[in-house]
């Protein structure tokens, strides 16, 4: 059976992971797939990227890079993304790697308009998400967790926007038959938002947000979560024959 890779693009602070684990934990758990079927990939430290066609998906992670630094591993991981279009690989890209796939495929990314957007907040359905596969499956209004300081300014040709918040218009964005990123964390729980939240707690103060009011308005974001579950039942299981727990 082939493996499904997480792409590890970073880590997150080791105050949170001490306590909350880390990217590749939060992926497999969301996604509910067994470990002896998920290989994880540390492009940021070097690893290989085993050709698409080895691979039965992909989920890219968040980093606290930034695309527009265009360090080597993360141009060369453009590129696989490039590749693995090429095949219809399923492919699921987060933070980070929502900007870098849209990069890879001739999106413009660079810093949002207006600083940083973080804590839960409101994500709107666009009218082309009902005619999605995994667009159907989400309210027309719901919660997510984010935390960002770029984002993907112009999508790739070919690309539509499914979902915005009140800052960007691109929070969910499909590109192929099965290849879609999120602008949000469907893998955040509440309590690893808080603790994003409460690390920045004077760098947000110092920006003119209010860290305070940002804690207090964390709530649990079940559909935001559950779309890790869709990517699995529309794109992992259905083209591939994937086997998740």
């Amino acid at each position: 059976m082939k493996p499904v890779l997480i792409i590890r693009t970073g880590r997150a602070p080791e105050v949170i992971s001490q306590r909350h684990g880390d990217f590749p934990r939060w992926f497999r758990l969301g996604l509910r797939l067994r470990e002896p079927h998920v290989k994880v990939v540390d492009v940021e430290q070097g690893d290989h990227l085993p050709d698409p066609d080895e691979c039965a998906g992909a989920v890219l992670t968040g980093s606290a890079s930034m695309v527009t630094e265009k360090l080597p591993w993360s141009e060369r991981t453009a590129g696989w993304i490039r590749n693995a279009m090429d095949i219809d690989l399923p492919m699921l890209g987060v933070c980070y790697g929502h900007q870098l796939m849209s990069h890879a495929l001739g999106g413009r990314v660079d810093y949002l308009p207006g600083g940083r957007e973080m804590g839960t907040i409101r994500i709107e359905a666009h009218v082309d998400a009902a005619a999605d596969p995994l667009g159907a499956r989400l309210p027309a209004a719901f919660h997510a967790h984010a935390t960002h300081e770029q984002s993907v300014l112009e999508l790739p040709k070919g690309a539509t926007s499914l979902a915005r918040s009140d800052r960007d218009p691109h929070h969910l964005v499909r590109y192929g038959k099965h290849a879609v990123s999120t602008q949000f964390h469907p893998e955040f729980s509440a309590e690893v938002m808080r603790a994003y939240i409460r690390r920045k707690h004077d760098v947000l103060r110092q920006e003119g947000q209010a860290p305070d009011a940002m804690l207090a308005a964390v709530v649990p974001t079940r559909d935001a979560t559950l779309l890790l579950r869709g990517f699995v039942q529309e794109h992992l299981l259905a083209p591939r024959e994937y086997s998740a727990a």
